[in-house]
């Protein structure tokens, strides 16, 4: 069992920046748990869609085209947390985003292969 905790969404203009936090907890959650962890966001009307992931102990990661060179994860062992550092914001980007894990998600860029998912937090990019 993984309980995931949003935190850092916001509004912001434009081209700017955000992080936004994700804090894992659970009774067997640790530096070696063989979890993926992605990100995930949904915009009014829309579906879920794919953001980036992580292997929480490989460290590998993956991301969807429309964020590359603009969104990076990472994670950070000792605080259980999984990060997402926005930049250069569009206001396509607006959505609420959800982080989520799950063992072996396959595939990882679909939101049906993760169990376990947070409440979300609204970001909000203003032109």
């Amino acid at each position: 069992q993984v309980q995931l905790v949003e935190s850092g969404g916001g509004l912001v203009q434009a081209g700017g920046s955000l992080r936004l936090s994700c804090a894992a907890s659970g009774r067997t959650f640790n530096r070696f748990s063989r979890y993926t962890m992605g990100w995930f966001r949904q915009a009014p009307g829309k579906g879920r869609e794919f953001v980036i992931a992580v292997s929480w102990n490989e460290g590998w990661t993956y991301g969807a085209d429309s964020v590359k060179g603009r969104f990076t994860i990472s994670r950070d062992h000792a605080k259980n947390m999984v990060y997402l550092q926005m930049n250069s914001l569009k206001p396509e980007d607006t959505a609420v985003y959800y982080c989520a894990a799950d063992s072996a998600p396959s595939p990882v860029r679909e939101s049906t292969s993760y169990g376990y998912w947070g409440q979300g937090t609204q970001v909000t990019v203003s032109s």
